[in-house]
């Protein structure tokens, strides 16, 4: 479809450019507004970083492509450029745990809230999302330089993936095919599954409260995370249905598939929250209305 590059990619300049100022302005009211100084904010701010990033690792060469028709990258590049993707999908299903545990904790032992989520707390679960996706993914890039690629050099997206890269591959690529699929039961579905569990118990606690306002508030809370995880894990579910089980359909439902999991979580993750979180909205009011003031 390069005929068409110049038109595909105004949406998907459009739709990066959202993403850019959707999650940079979370960020920027997290840091400046203190009422937002609460561990649910800060795991946000976690969220919106993660977004930000894989926006930002496939955003280059994927407009290259379509604006410039620039279609080689060096083998480096290329593998740093997988391990980042791959590592941050993980980063954001830690996220999303660490997200679920706050709401736990909230709701379950409201007076110890702040005394457990300390910020010292937070900080140490953030580091700890971060070195698990780092160290787990390490292993299938490092073996990547490993291999000779002999056969055709042609990737079948705009940006590197490690199930992409492997199909070049001239070797015994057993372990890099074995392995990822660990990874994904062991974090990403063990992920869902505590999360799936930890809002059992909560609706528990939520329907034992006596007051149907309060139960209200309790759930409210909780709706915008909800609503984040089955952005999140809905396209990775789709993702993976369409690898596994769509190898005699279209190219482009592949390549199509692959940008909505890419672009649609982190799309949609601030509007979710500008949406269904007051206090967001309110410093959205007051980010907006700062500078009339001053005039």
């Amino acid at each position: 479809m390069e005929k068409a590059h110049h038109w595909i990619s105004i949406p998907l300049l459009v739709t990066y450019i959202s993403i850019l100022l959707g999650n940079g302005t979370l960020l920027l009211l997290i840091r400046n507004d203190h009422n937002l100084h609460e561990p649910m904010y800060y795991f946000l701010a976690m969220l919106a970083t993660t977004d930000l990033g894989v926006t930002l690792t496939t955003m280059p060469t994927v407009l290259r492509v379509l604006w410039l028709n620039h279609r080689e990258i060096g083998h480096a590049a290329c593998f740093s450029q997988a391990y980042f993707i791959h590592t941050l999908s993980i980063v954001e299903s830690g996220v999303l745990l660490a997200m679920a545990y706050d709401r736990f904790i909230a709701i379950r032992n409201p007076l110890r809230y702040t005394s457990i989520l300390t910020n010292t707390q937070v900080m140490k679960i953030g580091l700890g999302v971060l070195t698990r996706a780092a160290l787990s993914i390490m292993p299938i890039i490092i073996r990547l330089h490993w291999f000779p690629y002999c056969r055709s050099h042609v990737l079948s997206h705009a940006f590197c993936l490690h199930q992409d890269i492997i199909k070049l591959a001239c070797a015994d690529i057993t372990f890099n095919r074995l392995y990822p699929v660990v990874v994904v039961f062991a974090m990403v579905l063990l992920d869902f599954l505590i999360i799936f569990f930890s809002y059992i118990l909560i609706l528990k606690t939520v329907m034992s409260i006596a007051s149907r306002e309060e139960r209200a508030k309790a759930l409210n809370t909780c709706v915008s995370h909800i609503c984040c995880i089955l952005v999140f894990y809905v396209t990775v579910v789709g993702l993976t249905f369409i690898h596994r089980f769509g190898k005699h359909a279209p190219h482009v439902v592949h390549i199509t598939m692959s940008y909505i999991y890419f672009l649609f979580p982190p799309f949609m993750n601030p509007v979710i929250y500008s949406i269904k979180t007051k206090q967001i909205q309110s410093g959205i009011l007051r980010l907006v209305s700062r500078p009339h003031s001053r005039v």
